[in-house]
């Protein structure tokens, strides 16, 4: 697949466990079952900023969990190859602007989360 390619979509249902049980896990706030699907070097990207391994992702993950109150709705996926992944989701809430769709890419390693790139 070269990058003028489309990344082709998927239902929400083929994306792999790991990304399907850390989505919902995020979206209770279940902070401990959600950083159960990262590896042990996962890296978050969200903001702008970078969170290194569990311990700076559960902070991320309380720190943004309280920070706001909005709902999210997966509205999209796609298969970029076996380890990489697009989940688009549709928040609305409290936060700056009000409403955004997201695009979460999730990198796979092992069936484990290894990166989470989370953008415009």
């Amino acid at each position: 697949m070269t990058t003028s390619d489309p990344v082709p979509e998927i239902s929400p249902e083929q994306l792999p466990e790991a990304i399907h049980t850390y989505l919902a896990a995020h979206q209770a706030r279940d902070i401990d079952t959600a950083v159960q699907h990262y590896t042990d070097d996962a890296t978050v990207i969200d903001e702008g900023r970078t969170y290194q391994g569990p311990d700076q992702i559960r902070d991320w993950l309380q720190r943004s969990a309280g920070e706001y109150t909005y709902t999210i709705t997966l509205t999209g996926a796609q298969k970029v190859d076996n380890e990489h992944y697009i989940a688009t989701h549709h928040l609305e809430g409290n936060f700056p602007g009000g409403v955004v769709d997201l695009r979460f890419r999730f990198t796979l390693r092992d069936r484990s989360i290894s990166r989470l790139a989370i953008e415009p």
